[in-house]
């Protein structure tokens, strides 16, 4: 449900315009060599001879071809033109999969390196291609006549896996052999494919999984027959489509789900030992590098319990449970399982309040916590076994600026590679001691540079540098950067804030302030990083608001006493907090405190409303943005790792819904919803409309046919962006 911008993701080109005049370009600077839009999935290949990126070209930025850079060199090239490829529409399974994945875009969306480095595998809509780099041809491959999603290069390049028709299919390189290997797929079942919460809620994409040395492949089978089917409208400009879904709303039945392994030679299957009881989710798979054993993740359906398990998938035995996390609340999932190749593995746990990196030994015997302290581990980013290092992205130095780091094995030599204040993410090559290191802070749109492994950079892919020539130098002037400062909520806590002031500003004055808010559980607003959102905020500066944001209880990276304050009721610690800063900004003599807005999208949709409703001498104007109103209509798994069980807290259901508290509310609402929208139901909007208009409430909606939950597209965004104004000013200057 978190909205925020993926590692890689290129901010949208367009402009918002007020009547003919350009006000603010919301896209990022390539160089010269490249085609136009900023670099996407940022790849080293295995051997780190060649960073690949995709790019999108000067006439559509939305359609994106595959460009190479020379590590040695640094030349810049264009390594395949996507309209040489497939093009044509998605099957409704890939639509979904991609707005699961926040994908947006045409040509070609995603791509997969060949371990050693030789050739890739590039999708286009529904057929596959292989692309090897020494003839610099994409070879079409014989796929057969479905749509084939979720392709994968076997690990060591003899064959092609992929989904299609809900069976699992096995393509030879060498012989163009094609083999079904799963056959009952279809209807309910569906064979190697995430469920619906998986992909959205869990973070896992795929459902299966080679071993490393090709012999077999783990896969799940479910069934999602006891899964409540729904009729789901999506509303078009032009018509209405009726949806059949199976949606798992909280408090109703998941799929069931199995975990079988097939061999690649013999075709036989083994199905693993899952336990009795099936009322659980398997977030992840992994295989051990002897290729014999495989581990998988066990979670209890009310999230408070996190088993690992290992099965031995050459006998029947019940597998072996390696180690388990509790949690009072619930446990987040990661992915930073790492499996050594000299025994015992890397894991994650949040056990000490704060997530942080320990090494177990092949049995689950804790043998060094590598990191410690009251500060947050991002995530693993590269394990290199050979050197004995660790590389993470933390929090160490600051809540609110993410730095690469790296740590022996043992737990010594902690570190810090990342200099410059700001947000790093970097991604490494497999076999090679270099990084991309992708950084962005408030003052600097996202940069990618080649770094070598003692952090030293050895040259730009992409510098971005604001200069002539660059969509944001006419605005470098006005661009204004934020104060930051802390507050102290009812139990003690410390909240980070960030104010900006409005252009031109001058301290005489009053000035009306908008809140914006996502107030969610791993989210982060509060943060010296360059987002998409902020060109919203820059132009609302230059129109004489100030914007204020603050990151609640609840929201992420602070540990678990800080997160779970909201654990069975929502809408309470994180309004007391939004109220806390309220009071802050009315102590503020320039703040016009009768003037105060909030503005939310998603969760923060949610927030907005709940802040109106429940504080509306606090709040005189909302806006909400696809909000959540009801939990009892969203998923399982989000939903019930925060409320628990509807059986089990109705009360907090009923007081978490934003219905109950509709009596609050009496003038200064703007809703708005995407009305194809899969992820938060319009039906949540809907709710709050017909409530208030029973009540004779007057409020403003403004409806997008056809938009999903991220309000894709410039025409799209530039109107929202406008009205969301417009409700602004018309408003604060009746009063």
């Amino acid at each position: 449900m978190t909205l925020s911008m993926a590692f890689g993701s290129t901010a949208a080109a367009q402009t918002l315009t007020g009547g003919t005049e350009p006000l603010i370009v919301e896209r990022l600077h390539a160089s010269p060599d490249l085609a136009g839009s900023s670099p996407r999935q940022l790849t080293l290949s295995p051997d780190g001879r060649l960073a690949t990126f995709l790019v999108g070209r000067k006439d559509d930025l939305h359609f994106y071809d595959l460009w190479q850079m020379d590590v040695a060199s640094g030349e810049v090239s264009l390594l395949l033109d996507a309209s040489k490829l497939s093009q044509g529409a998605l099957s409704d399974e890939e639509k979904a999969r991609r707005e699961r994945q926040r994908i947006f875009g045409q040509g070609i969306m995603e791509y997969v390196w060949a371990d050693d480095g030789k050739a890739l595998l590039i999708p286009s809509a529904g057929k596959l291609y292989y692309y090897t780099l020494a003839d610099g041809k994409a070879r079409l491959l014989p796929t057969g006549d479905g749509f084939a999603t979720d392709a994968k290069l076997s690990p060591k390049g003899h064959y092609v896996t992929f989904v299609a028709g809900q069976n699992l299919w096995l393509l030879g390189l060498a012989d163009n052999q094609l083999t079904q290997l799963t056959t009952d797929g279809g209807g309910v079942i569906k064979n190697a494919m995430a469920e619906f919460v998986a992909q959205e809620e869990m973070g896992r994409m795929t459902g299966y999984w080679w071993a490393p040395d090709e012999s077999a492949i783990a896969f799940t089978r479910i069934d999602e027959s006891p899964v409540t089917e729904v009729t789901r409208n999506e509303i078009y400009a032009d018509g209405i489509k009726l949806i059949q879904q199976r949606y798992p709303a909280a408090g109703s039945d998941n799929v069931l789900i199995q975990l079988g392994v097939i061999n690649i030679n013999n075709k036989q299957l083994r199905w693993i030992d899952l336990g009795d009881d099936r009322d659980f989710y398997l977030p992840r798979v992994n295989w051990l590098p002897d290729s014999r054993h495989l581990a998988f993740q066990w979670q209890s359906r009310n999230q408070q319990q996190l088993a690992l398990r290992m099965a031995d998938t050459h006998t029947k035995g019940a597998p072996a449970l390696l180690l388990t996390e509790r949690s009072n609340a619930w446990i987040n999932l990661n992915d930073d399982l790492h499996f050594l190749k000299q025994g015992g593995f890397l894991w994650s746990s949040e056990r000490s309040g704060f997530n942080h990196i320990y090494r177990f030994d092949a049995n689950g015997k804790q043998l060094a916590q590598l990191t410690q302290g009251n500060w947050a581990v991002d995530s693993i980013r590269h394990v290199d076994e050979s050197q004995g290092w660790v590389y993470f992205a933390g929090r160490k130095d600051s809540d609110i600026e993410k730095h690469l780091y790296k740590v022996r094995l043992d737990g010594s030599g902690l570190s810090r590679l990342s200099q410059r204040p700001g947000m790093h993410d970097a991604t490494f090559a497999d076999n090679a001691p270099v990084y991309l290191d992708y950084f962005n802070s408030l003052s600097q749109p996202p940069q990618v540079s080649l770094h070598d492994a003692s952090g030293k950079r050895l040259r730009w892919v992409e510098e971005n540098a604001v200069k002539p020539g660059h969509p944001l130098y006419p605005y470098a002037g006005l661009w204004q950067l934020p104060e930051f400062g802390t507050l102290g909520a009812d139990d003690g806590q410390t909240l980070h804030y960030r104010l900006f002031k409005p252009a031109n500003f001058n301290p005489a004055k009053r000035y009306p302030v908008l809140v914006r808010v996502y107030g969610g559980p791993h989210a982060q607003l509060v943060v010296n990083s360059w987002s998409s959102q902020d060109y919203f905020t820059q132009y609302l500066l230059q129109q004489g608001f100030a914007v204020f944001q603050l990151d609640n209880r609840g929201s992420g990276h602070r540990g678990t006493r800080f997160e779970q304050a909201i654990y069975r009721q929502l809408g309470v610690a994180e309004v007391a907090d939004q109220q806390r800063g309220v009071a802050f900004l009315r102590s503020l003599p320039w703040v016009d405190g009768s003037k105060i807005a909030i503005y939310g999208h998603s969760y923060g949709g949610y927030m907005a409303l709940m802040c109106k409703f429940k504080a509306p001498e606090d709040f005189a104007l909302a806006i909400s943005g696809a909000p959540v109103t009801d939990w009892a209509l969203y998923d399982t798994h989000y939903t019930e790792r925060y409320l628990a069980h509807p059986a089990e807290n109705p009360q907090g259901y009923q007081q978490s819904s934003v219905l109950p508290y509709l009596g609050g509310y009496q003038q200064g609402l703007l809703m708005y919803h995407g009305m194809a929208d899969d992820n938060v139901l319009f039906e949540n909007s809907t709710r709050v409309y017909k409530a208030l208009q029973d009540e004779g409430k007057l409020f403003e909606m403004v409806n997008y046919p056809g938009a999903k939950h991220s309000m894709r597209g410039n025409a799209v965004k530039t109107h929202l962006y406008r009205s969301l104004t417009d409700f602004l000013q018309r408003h604060f200057q009746r009063q």
